[in-house]
Protein backbone atom coordinates (compact mmCIF):
# COMPACT_ATOMS: atom_id res chain seq x y z
CA UNK A 1 0.00 0.00 0.00
CA UNK A 2 1.33 3.42 -0.94
CA UNK A 3 2.27 5.76 1.86
CA UNK A 4 -0.50 8.27 2.46
CA UNK A 5 0.32 11.52 4.17
CA UNK A 6 -1.60 11.85 7.42
CA UNK A 7 -2.70 15.13 8.94
CA UNK A 8 0.17 17.46 9.79
CA UNK A 9 -1.84 20.03 11.75
CA UNK A 10 -2.60 22.33 8.83
CA UNK A 11 -5.71 22.65 6.69
CA UNK A 12 -6.34 24.30 3.34
CA UNK A 13 -9.86 24.72 2.00
CA UNK A 14 -10.32 24.84 -1.76
CA UNK A 15 -13.93 25.57 -2.84
CA UNK A 16 -15.16 23.00 -5.33
CA UNK A 17 -12.73 20.24 -4.36
CA UNK A 18 -12.40 20.07 -0.58
CA UNK A 19 -15.82 18.50 0.16
CA UNK A 20 -17.56 15.56 -1.56
CA UNK A 21 -20.71 17.45 -2.60
CA UNK A 22 -19.75 21.09 -2.37
CA UNK A 23 -23.10 22.07 -0.86
CA UNK A 24 -21.66 24.96 1.12
CA UNK A 25 -18.30 25.63 -0.57
CA UNK A 26 -19.32 29.09 -1.82
CA UNK A 27 -20.34 30.25 1.66
CA UNK A 28 -17.41 32.27 3.02
CA UNK A 29 -18.36 31.57 6.64
CA UNK A 30 -18.36 27.83 5.90
CA UNK A 31 -14.90 28.15 4.33
CA UNK A 32 -13.57 29.92 7.42
CA UNK A 33 -15.16 27.54 9.92
CA UNK A 34 -14.07 24.46 7.95
CA UNK A 35 -10.43 25.19 8.70
CA UNK A 36 -11.18 25.92 12.36
CA UNK A 37 -13.24 22.75 12.71
CA UNK A 38 -10.45 20.63 11.20
CA UNK A 39 -7.98 21.97 13.77
CA UNK A 40 -10.55 21.50 16.53
CA UNK A 41 -11.13 17.86 15.60
CA UNK A 42 -7.45 17.14 15.19
CA UNK A 43 -6.68 18.57 18.61
CA UNK A 44 -9.51 16.65 20.27
CA UNK A 45 -8.28 13.43 18.64
CA UNK A 46 -4.78 13.80 20.13
CA UNK A 47 -2.70 15.91 17.75
CA UNK A 48 0.13 16.79 18.14
CA UNK A 49 0.86 14.32 20.94
CA UNK A 50 -0.11 11.45 18.68
CA UNK A 51 -0.73 10.87 15.01
CA UNK A 52 -4.23 11.32 13.65
CA UNK A 53 -4.70 9.08 10.62
CA UNK A 54 -6.90 11.58 8.78
CA UNK A 55 -6.46 14.38 6.26
CA UNK A 56 -8.00 17.81 6.22
CA UNK A 57 -10.38 16.76 3.46
CA UNK A 58 -11.61 13.90 5.67
CA UNK A 59 -12.55 16.43 8.32
CA UNK A 60 -14.10 18.76 5.74
CA UNK A 61 -16.29 15.86 4.59
CA UNK A 62 -17.40 15.27 8.19
CA UNK A 63 -18.11 18.98 8.57
CA UNK A 64 -20.27 19.04 5.43
CA UNK A 65 -22.18 15.96 6.62
CA UNK A 66 -22.78 17.53 10.04
CA UNK A 67 -24.22 20.72 8.52
CA UNK A 68 -26.47 18.68 6.21
CA UNK A 69 -27.61 16.46 9.09
CA UNK A 70 -28.47 19.52 11.18
CA UNK A 71 -30.47 21.01 8.31
CA UNK A 72 -32.29 17.73 7.69
CA UNK A 73 -33.36 17.46 11.33
CA UNK A 74 -34.56 21.06 11.47
CA UNK A 75 -36.47 20.89 8.19
CA UNK A 76 -37.91 17.44 8.97
CA UNK A 77 -39.31 18.96 12.15
CA UNK A 78 -40.81 21.86 10.18
CA UNK A 79 -42.40 19.42 7.72
CA UNK A 80 -43.94 17.36 10.53
CA UNK A 81 -45.19 20.51 12.25
CA UNK A 82 -46.82 22.01 9.14
CA UNK A 83 -47.50 19.13 6.75
CA UNK A 84 -51.29 19.38 7.12
CA UNK A 85 -51.02 22.97 5.88
CA UNK A 86 -48.41 22.18 3.22
CA UNK A 87 -50.09 19.22 1.52
CA UNK A 88 -51.63 20.31 -1.76
CA UNK A 89 -49.72 23.60 -1.97
CA UNK A 90 -47.32 24.49 -4.77
CA UNK A 91 -43.77 23.11 -4.93
CA UNK A 92 -42.48 25.98 -7.03
CA UNK A 93 -40.57 28.07 -4.47
CA UNK A 94 -38.11 27.13 -1.73
CA UNK A 95 -39.47 27.15 1.80
CA UNK A 96 -36.14 27.88 3.44
CA UNK A 97 -36.45 30.93 5.72
CA UNK A 98 -40.20 31.12 5.00
CA UNK A 99 -42.81 31.41 7.74
CA UNK A 100 -45.67 28.91 7.38
CA UNK A 101 -48.98 30.40 8.50
CA UNK A 102 -51.28 27.59 9.73
CA UNK A 103 -54.73 27.46 8.13
CA UNK A 104 -57.87 25.34 8.44
CA UNK A 105 -58.14 24.51 4.74
CA UNK A 106 -57.09 20.87 4.98
CA UNK A 107 -59.04 20.34 8.20
CA UNK A 108 -62.17 21.68 6.51
CA UNK A 109 -61.60 19.36 3.56
CA UNK A 110 -61.30 16.38 5.90
CA UNK A 111 -64.34 17.49 7.90
CA UNK A 112 -66.48 17.47 4.78
CA UNK A 113 -66.40 13.67 4.76
CA UNK A 114 -67.78 13.67 8.30
CA UNK A 115 -70.37 16.21 7.21
CA UNK A 116 -71.59 13.79 4.57
CA UNK A 117 -72.32 11.12 7.18
CA UNK A 118 -73.76 13.59 9.68
CA UNK A 119 -76.10 15.14 7.09
CA UNK A 120 -74.63 18.60 7.65
CA UNK A 121 -73.09 19.40 4.30
CA UNK A 122 -70.28 17.29 2.93
CA UNK A 123 -68.75 16.85 -0.49
CA UNK A 124 -70.99 14.11 -1.93
CA UNK A 125 -74.04 15.00 -3.97
CA UNK A 126 -77.29 13.90 -2.39
CA UNK A 127 -79.97 12.83 -4.87
CA UNK A 128 -83.72 12.54 -4.51
CA UNK A 129 -85.98 9.93 -6.07
CA UNK A 130 -89.42 8.47 -5.81
CA UNK A 131 -91.13 5.13 -6.24
CA UNK A 132 -94.70 4.36 -7.15
CA UNK A 133 -96.59 3.05 -4.13
CA UNK A 134 -99.33 0.58 -4.97
CA UNK A 135 -102.30 0.06 -2.68
CA UNK A 136 -101.99 -3.17 -0.73
CA UNK A 137 -98.22 -3.66 -1.38
CA UNK A 138 -95.80 -3.10 1.50
CA UNK A 139 -92.35 -4.09 0.18
CA UNK A 140 -90.35 -2.30 -2.53
CA UNK A 141 -86.86 -3.13 -3.86
CA UNK A 142 -84.81 0.06 -4.16
CA UNK A 143 -81.89 -1.74 -5.82
CA UNK A 144 -84.24 -2.70 -8.64
CA UNK A 145 -85.38 0.91 -8.79
CA UNK A 146 -81.72 2.05 -9.03
CA UNK A 147 -81.04 -0.35 -11.90
CA UNK A 148 -84.10 0.94 -13.71
CA UNK A 149 -82.73 4.46 -13.30
CA UNK A 150 -79.36 3.44 -14.82
CA UNK A 151 -77.47 3.77 -11.52
CA UNK A 152 -74.51 1.42 -11.17
CA UNK A 153 -73.10 0.33 -7.83
CA UNK A 154 -76.33 0.56 -5.84
CA UNK A 155 -77.47 3.41 -3.60
CA UNK A 156 -77.42 4.35 0.08
CA UNK A 157 -80.80 5.60 1.26
CA UNK A 158 -80.51 8.41 3.85
CA UNK A 159 -84.08 9.62 4.31
CA UNK A 160 -87.55 8.26 3.48
CA UNK A 161 -90.46 10.70 3.42
CA UNK A 162 -93.13 8.34 4.72
CA UNK A 163 -94.95 10.01 7.57
CA UNK A 164 -98.44 10.47 8.88
CA UNK A 165 -100.31 13.57 7.66
CA UNK A 166 -99.49 16.51 9.93
CA UNK A 167 -101.84 16.80 12.87
CA UNK A 168 -102.45 20.43 12.02
CA UNK A 169 -104.42 19.29 8.99
CA UNK A 170 -107.01 17.81 11.35
CA UNK A 171 -107.05 20.79 13.68
CA UNK A 172 -110.10 23.02 13.35
CA UNK A 173 -109.31 26.63 12.52
CA UNK A 174 -109.05 28.39 15.90
CA UNK A 175 -109.77 31.75 14.35
CA UNK A 176 -113.06 30.49 12.94
CA UNK A 177 -114.24 29.56 16.38
CA UNK A 178 -115.26 26.07 15.29
CA UNK A 179 -114.27 23.36 17.72
CA UNK A 180 -112.62 25.71 20.18
CA UNK A 181 -115.58 26.34 22.43
CA UNK A 182 -115.70 30.11 21.84
CA UNK A 183 -118.62 30.26 19.41
CA UNK A 184 -120.98 31.28 22.21
CA UNK A 185 -118.63 34.07 23.18
CA UNK A 186 -118.69 35.40 19.63
CA UNK A 187 -122.47 35.62 19.73
CA UNK A 188 -122.35 37.28 23.12
CA UNK A 189 -120.20 40.01 21.69
CA UNK A 190 -122.42 40.39 18.58
CA UNK A 191 -119.70 38.92 16.34
CA UNK A 192 -121.91 36.06 15.15
CA UNK A 193 -123.16 37.90 12.08
CA UNK A 194 -119.65 38.52 10.80
CA UNK A 195 -117.30 36.27 8.89
CA UNK A 196 -115.58 33.71 11.14
CA UNK A 197 -112.22 34.94 9.88
CA UNK A 198 -112.49 38.08 12.00
CA UNK A 199 -112.61 36.18 15.28
CA UNK A 200 -109.57 37.38 17.25
CA UNK A 201 -110.22 35.38 20.39
CA UNK A 202 -106.66 34.12 21.08
CA UNK A 203 -106.30 30.76 22.79
CA UNK A 204 -103.16 29.96 24.85
CA UNK A 205 -100.40 28.38 22.81
CA UNK A 206 -100.33 25.47 25.25
CA UNK A 207 -103.89 24.66 24.16
CA UNK A 208 -102.79 24.27 20.51
CA UNK A 209 -99.78 22.12 21.49
CA UNK A 210 -101.88 19.86 23.72
CA UNK A 211 -104.49 19.40 21.00
CA UNK A 212 -101.91 18.52 18.33
CA UNK A 213 -100.21 16.12 20.73
CA UNK A 214 -103.54 14.47 21.47
CA UNK A 215 -104.14 13.89 17.76
CA UNK A 216 -100.67 12.35 17.31
CA UNK A 217 -100.97 10.12 20.38
CA UNK A 218 -104.35 8.96 19.18
CA UNK A 219 -102.84 7.86 15.87
CA UNK A 220 -99.88 6.15 17.52
CA UNK A 221 -101.86 4.23 20.14
CA UNK A 222 -105.17 3.47 18.46
CA UNK A 223 -103.95 3.09 14.87
CA UNK A 224 -101.13 1.44 12.94
CA UNK A 225 -98.55 4.20 13.06
CA UNK A 226 -96.75 5.36 9.91
CA UNK A 227 -93.27 3.83 9.84
CA UNK A 228 -90.96 1.89 7.58
CA UNK A 229 -88.23 -0.73 7.70
CA UNK A 230 -85.18 -0.57 5.43
CA UNK A 231 -82.99 -3.67 5.23
CA UNK A 232 -80.53 -4.23 2.39
CA UNK A 233 -82.35 -1.58 0.35
CA UNK A 234 -85.64 -3.49 0.73
CA UNK A 235 -88.19 -0.92 1.89
CA UNK A 236 -91.19 -2.14 3.85
CA UNK A 237 -93.84 0.43 4.81
CA UNK A 238 -96.35 0.37 7.63
CA UNK A 239 -99.35 0.43 7.60
CA UNK A 240 -100.23 -1.31 4.36
CA UNK A 241 -100.86 1.48 1.83
CA UNK A 242 -104.53 2.01 1.24
CA UNK A 243 -104.02 4.24 -1.80
CA UNK A 244 -101.56 4.43 -4.68
CA UNK A 245 -99.20 7.36 -4.99
CA UNK A 246 -95.59 8.52 -4.81
CA UNK A 247 -93.10 7.89 -2.01
CA UNK A 248 -90.04 10.15 -2.04
CA UNK A 249 -86.61 9.49 -0.57
CA UNK A 250 -83.06 10.87 -0.60
CA UNK A 251 -79.98 8.80 -1.34
CA UNK A 252 -76.27 8.77 -2.16
CA UNK A 253 -74.78 6.87 -5.05
CA UNK A 254 -72.28 4.38 -3.64
CA UNK A 255 -70.06 5.00 -6.63
CA UNK A 256 -69.75 8.63 -5.49
CA UNK A 257 -69.05 7.71 -1.85
CA UNK A 258 -66.48 5.06 -2.69
CA UNK A 259 -64.67 7.16 -5.28
CA UNK A 260 -61.28 8.52 -4.23
CA UNK A 261 -60.84 12.16 -5.13
CA UNK A 262 -57.65 12.76 -7.08
CA UNK A 263 -56.05 16.08 -7.85
CA UNK A 264 -54.05 15.60 -11.01
CA UNK A 265 -52.61 19.11 -11.02
CA UNK A 266 -48.84 19.27 -11.40
CA UNK A 267 -46.30 20.82 -9.02
CA UNK A 268 -48.30 20.03 -5.88
CA UNK A 269 -46.96 18.71 -2.58
CA UNK A 270 -48.33 15.17 -2.30
CA UNK A 271 -45.82 13.67 0.16
CA UNK A 272 -43.10 14.78 2.57
CA UNK A 273 -40.44 14.18 -0.08
CA UNK A 274 -41.89 16.95 -2.25
CA UNK A 275 -41.87 19.73 0.34
CA UNK A 276 -39.45 22.25 -1.23
CA UNK A 277 -36.77 22.49 1.45
CA UNK A 278 -33.15 22.66 0.32
CA UNK A 279 -29.90 22.44 2.26
CA UNK A 280 -29.58 25.20 4.85
CA UNK A 281 -27.51 28.30 4.23
CA UNK A 282 -24.62 27.95 6.64
CA UNK A 283 -24.27 31.68 7.26
CA UNK A 284 -27.89 31.73 8.54
CA UNK A 285 -27.22 29.17 11.28
CA UNK A 286 -26.76 30.78 14.70
CA UNK A 287 -24.04 30.02 17.22
CA UNK A 288 -26.18 27.45 19.05
CA UNK A 289 -26.68 25.47 15.86
CA UNK A 290 -23.03 25.79 14.88
CA UNK A 291 -21.87 24.47 18.25
CA UNK A 292 -24.04 21.38 17.67
CA UNK A 293 -22.50 21.02 14.21
CA UNK A 294 -18.93 21.28 15.57
CA UNK A 295 -19.59 18.55 18.12
CA UNK A 296 -21.31 16.33 15.57
CA UNK A 297 -18.36 16.82 13.19
CA UNK A 298 -16.01 15.63 15.94
CA UNK A 299 -18.17 12.54 16.51
CA UNK A 300 -18.10 11.77 12.78
CA UNK A 301 -14.34 12.28 12.60
CA UNK A 302 -13.86 10.04 15.64
CA UNK A 303 -16.02 7.36 13.99
CA UNK A 304 -14.06 7.61 10.75
CA UNK A 305 -10.73 7.37 12.60
CA UNK A 306 -12.05 4.29 14.44
CA UNK A 307 -12.83 2.55 11.14
CA UNK A 308 -9.34 3.36 9.86
CA UNK A 309 -7.62 2.09 12.97
CA UNK A 310 -9.85 -0.95 12.96
CA UNK A 311 -8.01 -2.33 9.94
CA UNK A 312 -5.08 -3.01 12.26
CA UNK A 313 -5.58 -4.15 15.86
CA UNK A 314 -1.91 -3.54 16.64
CA UNK A 315 1.05 -1.86 15.01
CA UNK A 316 4.56 -3.34 15.34
CA UNK A 317 7.14 -1.05 16.93
CA UNK A 318 10.80 -1.81 17.72
CA UNK A 319 10.94 -4.40 20.44
CA UNK A 320 7.15 -4.58 20.92
CA UNK A 321 3.81 -3.66 19.36
CA UNK A 322 1.27 -0.88 20.03
CA UNK A 323 -2.43 -1.58 20.43
CA UNK A 324 -4.86 0.82 18.77
CA UNK A 325 -7.97 2.19 20.45
CA UNK A 326 -10.41 1.42 17.66
CA UNK A 327 -13.09 -0.05 19.92
CA UNK A 328 -13.04 2.88 22.35
CA UNK A 329 -13.19 5.44 19.55
CA UNK A 330 -16.09 3.68 17.85
CA UNK A 331 -18.11 3.32 21.06
CA UNK A 332 -17.55 6.95 22.02
CA UNK A 333 -18.43 8.20 18.53
CA UNK A 334 -21.70 6.29 18.38
CA UNK A 335 -22.71 7.36 21.89
CA UNK A 336 -21.93 11.01 21.11
CA UNK A 337 -23.90 10.91 17.86
CA UNK A 338 -26.91 9.42 19.62
CA UNK A 339 -26.72 11.95 22.45
CA UNK A 340 -26.42 14.91 20.07
CA UNK A 341 -29.31 13.70 17.91
CA UNK A 342 -31.52 13.14 20.95
CA UNK A 343 -30.78 16.59 22.40
CA UNK A 344 -31.50 18.30 19.05
CA UNK A 345 -34.80 16.48 18.58
CA UNK A 346 -35.87 17.24 22.15
CA UNK A 347 -35.05 20.91 21.65
CA UNK A 348 -37.03 21.02 18.40
CA UNK A 349 -39.95 19.26 20.06
CA UNK A 350 -40.01 21.91 22.81
CA UNK A 351 -40.35 24.61 20.13
CA UNK A 352 -43.35 22.94 18.48
CA UNK A 353 -46.56 24.90 18.23
CA UNK A 354 -48.34 22.62 20.68
CA UNK A 355 -45.55 22.76 23.30
CA UNK A 356 -45.34 26.54 23.04
CA UNK A 357 -49.07 26.91 23.58
CA UNK A 358 -48.88 24.61 26.61
CA UNK A 359 -46.01 26.67 28.01
CA UNK A 360 -47.92 29.93 27.53
CA UNK A 361 -51.01 28.48 29.20
CA UNK A 362 -48.90 27.26 32.14
CA UNK A 363 -47.21 30.65 32.42
CA UNK A 364 -50.57 32.45 32.45
CA UNK A 365 -51.83 30.10 35.17
CA UNK A 366 -48.70 30.65 37.27
CA UNK A 367 -49.04 34.43 36.94
CA UNK A 368 -52.65 34.26 38.10
CA UNK A 369 -51.67 32.14 41.11
CA UNK A 370 -48.91 34.60 41.99
CA UNK A 371 -51.24 37.58 41.74
CA UNK A 372 -53.71 35.88 44.06
CA UNK A 373 -51.03 35.88 46.77
CA UNK A 374 -50.54 39.66 46.56
CA UNK A 375 -52.28 41.23 49.60
CA UNK A 376 -55.15 43.58 48.91
CA UNK A 377 -54.60 47.14 50.13
CA UNK A 378 -57.14 48.80 52.42
CA UNK A 379 -58.14 52.31 51.40
CA UNK A 380 -58.56 54.71 54.29
CA UNK A 381 -60.32 57.95 53.30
Amino acid sequence: MANVTIWDGTATFNPGSSTPFGFYDTDTQFQTDAIKVAKFCGTRLGYPLMDVELQDQSMFACFEEAVTTYGNEVFNFKIRENYLNLEGSNTGSSMNNQLTDPTLNRIVQIAKHYGTEAEVGGNITKHSGSIDVTAGIQTYDLDTWAEDQGITGSIEVRKVFYQAPPAIQRYFDPYAGTGTGVQSLMSAFDFGAFSPGINFMLMPLSYDVALLQGIEFNDQIRKSHYSFELVNNKLKVFPVPGNSGKLFFEYYKLSDKNAINYNNSTNLITNVGEVPYSNPKYSHINSVGRQWIFRYTLALAKELLAYIRGKYQSVPVPGSEASLNQADLLADARAEKTELMTSLREMLDQTSRGKQLEAQAKEAEDVQNTLKSVPMTIFVG
